[in-house]
């Protein structure tokens, strides 16, 4: 695992159904790329599939939340001294044939977080539910103001990162609800962002847990996670300011 060149971390709650062939998609795409997959203490058959079909697997003790999961993976892509990350959810929604396109800007020295944005580009095939769609929006446009540069997805969870992004996201990355805020903390650690279009393809197991009325209650408490982080000092990355 010390060689390996690209990491792919894949937080996963619960993903039996989808986990084996998330996996193999990720490794079919490139064969630089291996895979960890960060089992958030689930309760049925993910870890086990997940390591049958060739994956890492990391297996928490008690449920975490995507955000502590997220973090376990870049932390054990510092310790492996992983050149690039990507990381992508479990439950099949991010196209791993796309990942060569989040990693183009990285591996040319342009970037050191890409973002895989459903928004780049005004004819995405994305849409969201009325809620969600606000929410993307507001989010958008208040980091865009915080961070000095302009973002069309902050919820996306579909990233690639160099070694800046790598080791700023083992040491500081949110816990609750973390995409938006952590693409804040990126720009406001002077990292050079990209972001690419993307599609997301609809999940094929289980159910979202967030509802009309938590997308409420997610737009009010990241709004507050976002304030109290603007106030917060950074760490600065040389050759990442932009």
């Amino acid at each position: 695992m010390t060689q390996a060149r690209v990491l792919a971390i894949v937080p996963a709650f619960n993903e039996a159904g989808i986990i084996g062939r998330v996996v193999e998609e990720i490794r079919a795409t490139d064969v630089r790329i291996a895979v960890v997959v960060i089992d958030d203490a689930s309760t049925d058959e993910t870890a086990e599939i997940a390591r049958a079909n060739g994956a890492t697997v990391l297996q928490l003790p008690f449920n975490v939340g995507i955000g502590g999961a997220v973090q376990t993976g870049f932390k054990y892509a510092l310790e492996q001294g992983c050149e690039l990350a990507v990381r992508l959810d479990g439950d099949g929604q991010h196209d791993p044939s796309e990942l060569p396109k989040l990693l183009a800007p990285i591996e040319r020295g342009e970037a050191d977080l890409v973002i895989g944005s459903r928004f780049v580009e005004s004819g995405g095939s994305y849409r969201p539910p009325f809620a969600r769609r606000l929410g993307i929006r507001v989010f958008a446009r208040v980091v865009s103001l915080l961070g000095g540069q302009r973002v069309t997805d902050t919820t996306s969870g579909f990233l690639a990162l160099g070694p800046h992004g790598i080791e700023l996201f083992a040491s500081d990355y949110p816990h609750d609800y973390p995409e938006v805020e952590a693409t804040l903390v990126a720009l406001r650690s002077r990292l050079r962002l990209v972001q690419v279009q993307v599609d997301m393809r609809e999940r094929e197991t289980g159910v979202s847990s967030i509802t009309f009325v938590r997308s409420l209650y997610y737009i009010v408490k990241v709004m507050l996670a976002l304030l109290v982080s603007s106030l917060r000092r950074y760490p600065r990355f040389e050759g990442g300011s932009r």
